[in-house]
């Protein structure tokens, strides 16, 4: 570890000042090198989003890229070719954060939970996150997700079920929080405005919450990352010093303190400024054509 790595990461996180792109990059490059928890991966490319069908040879290009650096692979649905990335990313070794995507379709419901426990009962599962944000859109009420946890849990016992949503709806819900193995808090200072010289501080704080909330069960941060261009949010500056310094910042903390983190995203996803503006399509670590932007 570099002289440079070390003196730039004082408590508050890591000072981007004074250091040039050169002297960033080799700081992103040095955490790579040294590998991360997890990635949030979905493997489409320009043109496609959720709904489009995606086939094994599409997967296997998108997680060549990245599978030389992390060691688990977080996905977010079971349907339209999403239920072949466990096999793949097992293939290579990779351990599985598998998504079950709920919404308001029912018919889609039951066949994400159905296509999610035959890859469990198959052993492509190493823990099964039931539902993403489902609370904060609110597309179903508490009880309809309880029941889909519950099912989850009794249908693959012996593997961790959770649920993905924000840290503070782990507090605001807690039959939600006792009905989880496992705490999938997501954590972005970037939605609630925070500025870059700020994030790392007030991230350890939302992941003390769902500390809190979880009452001695598992936390993982199951999302978190900057964005390097579009509109900022509040305080926050999408920057490509900014990003840096975040996922510099976060992998340095999950390392010193042992937290598992899955860093948000792989790949820039064009198809996610419908929802979240223009900044929605820059939160990768590569950008849409599989190359890094960070080193």
């Amino acid at each position: 570890m570099s002289n440079l790595y070390q003196r730039r990461l004082p408590l508050a996180g890591l000072d981007v000042d004074g250091l040039s792109v050169d002297q960033l990059r080799a700081l992103v490059r040095q955490v790579l090198e040294g590998g991360i928890h997890g990635l949030c991966f979905s493997p489409y490319i320009e043109g496609q989003g959720p709904g489009d069908p995606v086939d094994e040879a599409q997967i296997r290009e998108r997680m060549d890229v990245i599978r030389p650096v992390a060691r688990w692979i977080r996905t977010f649905s079971c349907t339209d070719g999403n239920e072949l990335i466990p096999a793949v990313a097992r293939s290579y070794g990779l351990k599985t954060l598998v998504g079950v995507w709920l919404g308001e379709d029912g018919e889609q419901n039951e066949a994400e939970l159905a296509n999610a426990v035959r890859l469990a009962r198959d052993g492509q599962v190493d823990i099964l996150g039931v539902g993403n944000e489902v609370m904060l859109r609110g597309d179903l009420v508490e009880d309809e997700l309880l029941e889909f946890i519950q099912r989850a849990r009794q249908a693959v016992p012996g593997i961790p079920v959770g649920y993905v949503d924000a840290y503070f709806k782990f507090v605001d819900h807690p039959r939600i929080t006792a009905a989880c193995d496992v705490i999938l808090a997501n954590c972005y200072p970037f939605w609630e405005g925070c500025p870059a010289e700020h994030a790392l501080l007030y991230m350890k704080e939302m992941y003390r919450r769902a500390v809190r909330a979880a009452q001695g069960k598992p936390v993982i941060v199951s999302e978190t990352g900057w964005p390097d261009t579009g509109s900022p949010t509040g305080g926050a500056q999408p920057s490509f010093e900014n990003a840096v310094r975040y996922f510099v910042n976060t992998c340095r903390w999950a390392e010193e303190d042992g937290v598992e983190v899955f860093y948000f995203s792989a790949f820039d996803e064009a198809w996610k400024v419908a929802a979240e503006g223009d900044v929605g399509a820059y939160w990768g670590l590569w950008d849409k054509d599989g190359r890094p932007k960070y080193v």
